[in-house]
């Protein structure tokens, strides 16, 4: 039995002009499972889908067809035992002005009928850097510690499968550390995660499977391992203090100052530097990379072709659907 299973979900909302205009279609028959002890990435760019289907799966919002399951519990028919399950870390920043941290860790403890559990709530607030702001009113709490918070709340019940929508976005370092530790230290000790995240990095570090949802359809499901395997080999990276030809823009990744073009083979490698010496621009800081998880999204975001889930052997040696 998976943790999480997406079984054909779909979710739709009214258009702007109301029942006279098409119906906004936010998932699309979206389907997969996420295993036990998996740590399992959502990726996609914005309005992709991802927060919607996580609103399902809390119990949020209401799938238009298809259903949701939690270890087996239906989110909709069995919705306490499935919400039981669940630590969801929203990616809003949401709290109550009128309670310290201590207290409201407490208070959501209560919402799950448990009590006496100081001790766990001080494991919590240690392992997420709070045991300084434990007697804190929240409403004195910068945005990184509020953030915390939310993850020691989401964590308070001790949940089979822990959610996290977005949780280091615009956050600091150090707080991106401590978190990674602690969800990690979890995970190995049989806790379920989905991840949301635009930072690829993490999902990259993290994440032992991913699927990445595009217009509110998944477009790539595999282990990140394979997605890496069959993207492009190397990376051509540099930097440069002009604007690049249009011909040569047309095909790079333009980030700032930074460049980086696909590269197959030195043949190719050698073709793009001499059209930038032809260009009169010159190349600094030069380098060749292996792919990397930001190079996969992107390809499979801007292919146009696919209309099925892209899986790792459907991908050829440029990171591209066939």
């Amino acid at each position: 039995m998976p943790a999480i299973s997406f079984q054909s979900v779909s979710k739709t909302y009214p258009s702007a002009r109301g029942q006279t205009g098409p119906l906004v279609r936010a998932l699309d028959h979206v389907s997969f499972d996420i295993q036990k002890g998996e740590f399992f990435g959502l990726l996609g760019p914005n309005g992709a889908g991802k927060t919607t289907l996580i609103s399902i799966l809390a119990g949020l919002s209401r799938a238009t067809s298809g259903s949701v399951q939690v270890h087996g519990s239906d989110v909709v028919t069995d919705y306490a035992n499935a919400r039981r399950m669940l630590g969801v870390v929203p990616q809003e920043l949401v709290f109550d002005p009128f309670f310290t941290v201590r207290e409201a860790l407490r208070i959501q403890s209560g919402y799950f009928g448990i009590k006496n559990n100081d001790a766990w709530i001080d494991e919590l607030l240690s392992s997420l850097g709070l045991t300084d702001k434990a007697d804190a009113n929240m409403r004195q709490l910068s945005g990184g510690m509020k953030r915390r918070v939310l993850v020691a709340q989401a964590l308070v019940h001790k949940p089979q499968v822990i959610v996290l929508d977005e949780p280091t976005a615009g956050v600091d370092v150090e707080l991106r550390q401590t978190l990674w530790q602690f969800i990690a230290k979890l995970n190995r000790q049989g806790s379920t995660v989905l991840l949301t995240t635009h930072y690829l990095e993490e999902a990259e570090a993290l994440c032992n499977r991913i699927a990445m949802l595009k217009q509110g359809r998944v477009v790539a499901l595999a282990e990140t391992s394979e997605l890496l395997k069959a993207a492009s080999s190397n990376v051509l990276r540099f930097k440069i203090d002009s604007e690049l030809p249009p011909h040569l823009a047309a095909q790079a990744r333009v980030t700032g100052r930074i460049v980086q073009f696909p590269a197959h083979n030195a043949y190719e490698i050698e073709q793009y530097l001499a059209a930038l010496r032809e260009a009169g621009l010159v190349a600094e800081d030069v380098e060749i990379r292996k792919a990397d998880l930001e190079d996969v999204f992107l390809d499979v975001m801007n292919d146009e072709s696919a209309k099925e889930p892209v899986v790792a052997d459907d991908l050829d040696l440029a990171g591209a659907a066939k």
